[in-house]
């Protein structure tokens, strides 16, 4: 991998309302040069210009691929986009930073893994849960065995929300907590089935309930709708010793930690006697609290600088995006069961 310059220069395509906060927050980084921003929108460019004036505006991307300054793009546009302009600008020699999901498709997705390989630039997807720094926590604990063995995860993402037309609550929400099933639950995904419903516009699915399963009997529940009364942003994780709950509305608490679960007991009368509840402390660790997109778009430059790959690679993305593509499929099947047998 070619050395980077001292300043690392960046391109953005796709200003909306994420791509704002993403350009806020590389735009605040020591040695970061924004030096183009576009957007196809021209709206969406004016409600930016004047904060970054020093940028170049345009909105033809091939602009931006051809400029030779150009270290590396990040891709902010509807998912449906992502692809195609990931693989654009891999080609063009630039290294990657592309939102969730980071393809529609398996088969594009592991394009991406292979032209990523070929021309030796980094991809970088953003799953911003794993820079959560409450998520963050939650693995470590997980890691030094103080929940035992994990059972399951269950997870909801619900708000009564910004409505999307071209892509379902699935594609929407669900790469979030799919991403921190991997870091909790598991790697070897053995099967995923979803159901759902479309309220708002047909076809467009505004509720999904998806059920992976995991190797050695583990499994992950997920609850995603922008159809709901509440603001919902919890995920709970439940070991053979204790169990984890991580709740993102509460503004210091974020994470629990419950001292239950059961016993068995060395003597019992009969079977139905032979466990125990067993009910202890609840714990909040500190957290130090940083904006989580802050720390992932630092990480992104630190990986560059220092030629290592990122948490969220390709591969990692391409993971996400193959169980992504089962929910879909099941869910257009009235739920059936889809097993990924050539998952890693």
């Amino acid at each position: 991998m070619a050395e980077i310059k001292q300043t690392l220069t960046i391109a953005q395509i796709g200003v909306g309302n994420w791509g704002r906060a993403l350009l806020r927050n590389f735009s605040s980084l020591e040695a970061v040069r924004v030096k183009s921003l576009c957007d196809k929108n021209p709206e969406m460019l004016e409600k930016v210009r004047s904060e970054y004036p020093q940028a170049v505006f345009t909105s033809n991307h091939g602009e931006v691929l051809k400029d030779s300054e150009i270290d590396a793009i990040v891709i902010a546009t509807p998912s449906t986009e992502h692809s195609r302009l990931a693989k654009l600008a891999l080609e063009a020699g630039k290294h990657v930073f592309v939102e969730k999901p980071m393809s529609m498709t398996a088969s594009s997705a592991r394009e991406i893994v292979d032209i990523a390989s070929q021309k030796k630039k980094m991809v970088m997807v953003g799953h911003l849960l794993r820079y959560h720094p409450a998520y963050v926590r939650v693995a470590e604990i997980i890691e030094s065995g103080e929940l035992g063995d994990v059972y399951y995860m269950y997870s909801t993402r619900v708000n009564l929300g910004i409505y999307r037309d071209t892509e379902n609550a699935l594609v929407s929400l669900a790469p979030h907590d799919i991403s921190t099933a991997f870091m909790y639950v598991g790697n070897k995904v053995l099967s995923v089935s979803s159901t759902g419903s479309s309220y708002l516009k047909p076809g467009i699915e505004d509720v999904v309930f998806v059920d992976i399963e995991f190797d050695n009997s583990r499994m992950a529940h997920l609850h995603v709708s922008w159809l709901d009364p509440h603001k919902i942003r919890k995920t709970t994780i439940v070991g053979s010793k204790k169990m984890a709950v991580i709740d993102d509305m509460e503004p210091s608490e974020k994470v629990k930690i419950y001292d239950k679960g059961f016993m068995i007991l060395k003597e019992y009368a009969s079977y139905g006697d032979a466990l125990a509840i067993r009910g202890g402390s609840v714990v909040s660790p500190y957290i130090k609290m940083v904006e989580p997109l802050k720390l992932e778009c630092q990480h992104f430059v630190d990986c560059i600088r220092n030629n290592t790959p990122p948490l969220t690679d390709a591969a990692d993305g391409l993971r996400v995006v193959q169980v992504l593509e089962a929910a879909q499929t099941s869910l257009k099947q009235l739920g059936k069961r889809i097993f990924l047998d050539t998952m890693d």
